[in-house]
């Protein structure tokens, strides 16, 4: 009984170690400032597979791509506008956690607020039918003996 725990345990450390150690990319950088700069950038951009993680947390095989990509861009020279601009120009305006506000874009922005709106009128419709029906009812005996139990 006690071997068969020890052996659980020692199953589920070398699972858990082994997820963390494959979740690191070694990446050479020049400095610190280039590696914050590599961060944040990472932080900007979605990874296509995942869709809700930033390119810098997700562990997809593209996101590990698409972050070496950008780590060479950096190393080559290029601004963080001309990597965002090449990752658009390939991968569409999906690719930015935060996408510029153009007709493209329209829905993506607005569509929240559209959606909240009419739900509101929606519920203050459904409430003012709701009042006028109780208006309207003749008061009845069950509702009408003041007896609230």
């Amino acid at each position: 009984m006690r071997a068969r725990f020890f052996a659980v345990c020692a199953a589920l450390l070398c699972a858990f170690a082994a997820t963390h150690a494959f979740a690191i990319d070694p990446l050479e950088f020049k400095d610190r400032a280039q590696e914050v700069r590599f961060q944040n950038l990472t932080k900007q951009l979605r990874c296509l597979v995942c869709q809700n993680q930033d390119l810098a947390d997700s562990d997809a095989d593209l996101a590990k791509d698409l972050r070496r990509q950008v780590f060479d861009m950096m190393q080559s020279g290029k601004s963080d506008a001309e990597i965002k601009q090449y990752l658009v120009a390939r991968y569409n305006d999906f690719v930015l956690y935060d996408p510029p506000l153009k007709p493209g874009t329209w829905l993506l922005w607005f569509a929240p607020f559209v959606l909240l709106a009419g739900g509101a009128f929606a519920l203050a419709l459904i409430v003012r039918k709701r009042t006028r029906l109780a208006a309207a009812a003749p008061p009845t005996a069950e509702t009408d003996s003041g007896d609230d139990w």
